[in-house]
This record gives structure tokens, sequence and C-alpha cells, in this order.
């Protein structure tokens, strides 16, 4: 099992119920394929620092846990797939 780290950038006119269910979903990924969530930490609305798909300001939500390779994969799979998801990023983090 790896350490993860994972950033990503919602459509900010989503309406607040489709924020919290987009995270649940994507803590739904991590966890099918045996993951453990650590963290997640809502940052809520923020200005992007250059324009993204017509908007100027996104909805950020900083996510660790820990799984395996095909967790974080498939996140990534399910990231490029969903609408409302603007930007994401996810890293190793070193032991």
């Amino acid at each position: 099992m790896r350490n993860y780290e994972t950033l990503f950038v919602l459509d900010p006119t989503l309406e607040e119920e489709k924020f919290k269910e987009l995270v649940e979903k994507f803590k739904g990924v991590v966890e099918a394929f045996g993951g453990q969530i650590d963290n997640i930490d809502e940052w809520g609305r923020r200005k992007l620092a250059y324009r993204i798909k017509q908007h100027t300001e996104g909805y950020y939500v900083l996510m660790n846990f820990t799984g395996n390779p095909e967790a974080a994969q498939d996140l990534e799979r399910v990231f490029k797939i969903t609408d409302g998801v603007i930007r994401y990023l996810i890293v190793r983090q070193d032991d």
C-alpha cells in the first residue's frame, strides 16, 4: 500500500449537494480497491491562477489516501470521465 495525495478542482457553478456527492463518489472509488481515506480537506471556492474551461474560480478539494496503484489509476480514470471536474492531480508521497 502506498500513500497518495490528490487535489481536484470542481466546477464552481455546481450546487453544494453536488460537491458532496462528487467527493463521496471519489472516496468510493478508492475504497472499492481496498484503499483507505486518510484525510479530506475541502478548501472551498478559490480564484484560479488562469482561466480553465471558461472558469475563473473553482472548488478545491485535497484528499490523502492509502491504496494500491490500481486505486490511483482508477481514480484518474473516473476524474477524466466525470462532468464537473475541471482539473486534478494525483501524486504518490514518498515514505
